[in-house]
């Protein structure tokens, strides 16, 4: 997997549109809930998010919360294609539980369901860049379907027949709030940090336990539909390194303070070098690799520092 890092400064707006569906029971409803809100809080702490980009949806509504039904998640879709524009991101993770009949895959919502192939043509109509997270059991097929130009997609699972309820969402959530998942060490966790510590956590999760894990996570962002695990090599990750939720996809830095100018600079050619470090693994010796990687992110992490405590005076 690759990774590319990126500035501070937006450039383009960023919408999101959180769905928990059905829960199933009373336990079930309880993680869905807390999931829920934790997210919203990660969202809502970050200084860039606008609360009026935010739509949630869950099985019970309530103020500021929509029914997360059929069509509930249709009207959703339709206000956000009416406000979006080309250079928009639209986040959209989904909490729950997952089903596949054989034919596709489906999020389960109260009352009918949507499959796969009905969140594609829906979210077909919403113009910008797409980033997609179903946490769900049998949630391969979204990915497969999904995949496409201008798309990140994030599935729990590697293939439908994962059926068994998913721990993914415990840890993709908790990657938000916890200092370890920011592995460049600059203040911020992008989608790939999020899924490669989400996934590290399952993956322990089920070796504390001495179980089997039945469920591996999946990430693709060149659209070829087939993902990328967390750790293996592949050709996704560039993308989804610089995007982060509730700031959208950063290209660019743009900065006012001379002061700043300098270590702005270095911080784009020190974010160069991990990507090139990155890229160039398989032909490294590992301690060479880690004794490298280990240098730059520790000059990363001061630079970063330097930045923080610069921009707040």
């Amino acid at each position: 997997m690759t990774g590319l890092g990126a500035g501070p400064v937006l450039a383009q707006d960023q919408y999101t549109l959180l769905v928990s569906g059905a829960s199933g029971g009373a336990r079930f409803k309880e993680n869905h809930d807390r999931w829920r809100a934790t997210l919203v809080t990660a969202l809502r702490n970050h200084p860039a998010f606008d609360d009026d980009h935010l739509i949630v949806l869950a099985e019970t509504p309530g103020p500021g919360v929509g029914r997360a039904s059929r069509e509930g998640v249709r009207q959703a879709v339709a206000q956000l294609a009416g406000r979006m524009g080309e250079d928009a991101v639209l986040y959209v993770v989904l909490i729950g539980h997952g089903s596949f009949d054989g034919i596709d895959a489906k999020f389960n919502l109260v009352g009918p369901d949507l499959e796969a192939a009905a969140w594609d043509a829906l979210l077909s109509q919403v113009p910008g860049r797409l980033v997609f997270v179903n946490t769900t059991s049998a949630s391969f097929p979204f990915l497969a379907r999904l995949a496409g130009r201008g798309r990140t997609i994030l599935t729990a699972t590697e293939s439908a027949v994962q059926r068994y309820d998913t721990v993914f969402p415990e840890f993709f959530v908790e990657a938000f709030v916890a200092l370890a998942a920011d592995r460049d060490k600059d203040g911020r966790v992008s989608i790939l940090e999020a899924f490669e510590f989400a996934s590290v956590g399952v993956r322990q999760w089920y070796q504390q336990r001495g179980r089997l894990a039945t469920e591996r996570a999946l990430i693709d962002d060149n659209g070829d539909g087939r993902g990328t695990e967390a750790g293996q090599p592949g050709p996704d990750g560039s993308t989804a390194a610089r995007l982060y939720l509730g700031a959208g996809l950063e290209e660019a830095e743009v900065v006012t303070d001379p002061r700043l100018v300098p270590l702005v600079a270095r911080r784009q050619e020190l974010r160069q070098v991990v990507d090139v470090l990155k890229a160039a693994k398989a032909d490294m010796r590992a301690e060479a690799y880690l004794r490298d990687l280990e240098r730059v992110l520790i000059e990363l992490a001061r630079v970063s520092r330097q930045i923080r405590l610069r921009a707040s005076r």
